[in-house]
């Protein structure tokens, strides 16, 4: 600890340790950055190995940028408006604007732009440049998930269409949020020109995974295969379509008995919403509650826990092989809730609705074509029978 909120760390990695600084703002969330590596191996240069001395002057020199960035303030640095510099006056307006998502534009721009682009001045950036870094995030091994005090892993290098969709489709979101970066910078008259960013094109075909639902019948053995307090957990996402964050912080008095609809107060987009349960669903939540202080969580990890992110994982994984169904995501649950509204000749925009979108775009892409579609209706009810097929009496048997 160097002051409160502040502190300054060292990280082992396989080929020598990183200093790290810590910053703790007003709402208690942690800022991360790599001050640059340890003298363990090396004399320190104060250019690329650190004595405690000289990381603790570029802690002080963090805690302080981060302070001021936080405060809306931007901190120039040496030399030329930089990514760095944009990605850092993106996020303080993101924040300001109300943006949920901040975490994941770190670790964002952390992971893949910083270290390849971070010191690169905006005006120099070219789109031959961008679009090596582009290709090379897409041609790169996938991530695995760990904690932030152990050194990345990746997993084996695969080569199936599939593992190239999706690291296509990460490529494609990394480049979403350094263009959304420079267009701030530009529209704020820090970077003459936009051609460079504007010219990159995103990889096409690589957005539109298969969504995977359950079937009744797999939705009863999964919910059958859980623990007690997992299970109203997955009921809960099945009966609503929520998020798994927005089921975790769900209170006993965001359901109305009297309407029939569960209140979730924030959402992804920042909105609230009401989502309308059907008879099943009241029943359910009518249940969950029975007994309950309004102002206590609705679902709770053991006695009284709340379920933390990444939480669900291990028993959702648990529950499919004990249950013998193909594996699933818990955004899997709200996949299958809004296939089976389709299914049924919902209209999209009530899906949208349910579901806390803003139109029908993202609910069109993934479930329209589960939805009875007007034009393939109307082409089955004229044509009619031409009487070229013979009917035959044999049928193949369920299951």
């Amino acid at each position: 600890m160097i002051s409160e909120g502040c502190a300054l760390g060292y990280r082992r990695g396989t080929k020598g340790g990183t200093w790290i600084g810590r910053f703790r703002d007003d709402s208690g969330r942690q800022h991360y950055e790599a001050l640059g590596g340890a003298d363990d191996a090396r004399d320190p240069d104060n250019l690329t190995a650190f004595s405690f001395a000289q990381a603790q002057s570029k802690a002080r020199d963090f805690f302080t940028r981060k302070v001021r960035e936080i405060a809306g303030d931007f901190v120039p640095t040496d030399g030329p408006f930089s990514v760095a510099d944009a990605l850092a006056v993106y996020q303080t307006k993101y924040v300001r604007r109300g943006g949920k998502t901040v975490g994941r534009i770190e670790s964002v721009s952390r992971t893949y732009i910083l270290p390849d682009l971070g010191q690169l001045p905006v005006a120099k950036l070219t789109k031959r440049r961008l679009e090596q870094w582009h290709h090379a995030i897409a041609a790169s091994r996938a991530r695995v998930r760990t904690r932030k005090s152990e050194a990345p892993r990746f997993r084996p290098h695969a080569v199936t269409p599939e593992a190239s969709r999706r690291r296509g489709a990460t490529a494609n979101r990394v480049l979403t949020v350094l263009k959304a970066a420079l267009n701030e910078a530009y529209h704020e008259g820090r970077v003459a020109t936009n051609e460079a960013w504007q010219r990159v094109k995103a990889f096409r075909n690589v957005d539109s995974a298969r969504i995977r639902y359950l079937t009744d019948d797999d939705a009863r053995h999964l919910v059958n295969a859980c623990a007690a307090d997992f299970r109203v957990l997955v009921i809960g996402a099945l009966m609503t379509g929520c998020r798994y964050g927005e089921l975790a912080a769900l209170l006993v008095e965001d359901f109305n008995a009297d309407s029939g609809t569960l209140t979730i107060r924030m959402s992804k987009s920042g909105k609230p919403r009401h989502v309308a349960l059907s008879a099943e669903g009241s029943g359910f939540f009518l249940h969950q509650c029975l007994g309950r202080i309004p102002g206590s969580l609705m679902f709770t990890k053991g006695v009284g826990r709340k379920w933390s992110a990444s939480d669900q994982q291990r028993p959702l994984a648990a529950a499919c092989i004990a249950a013998k169904i193909a594996p699933i995501t818990f955004h899997g649950l709200r996949h299958t809730y809004a296939s089976r509204l389709a299914m049924k000749g919902v209209p999209l925009a009530v899906v949208a609705a349910q579901l806390g979108h803003a139109d029908i775009r993202m609910v069109e892409k993934h479930y329209g074509h589960l939805a009875p579609n007007y034009v393939a209706d109307t082409v089955r009810a004229a044509f009619g029978t031409m009487g070229l097929v013979h009917t035959e009496n044999v049928v193949p048997l369920a299951g």
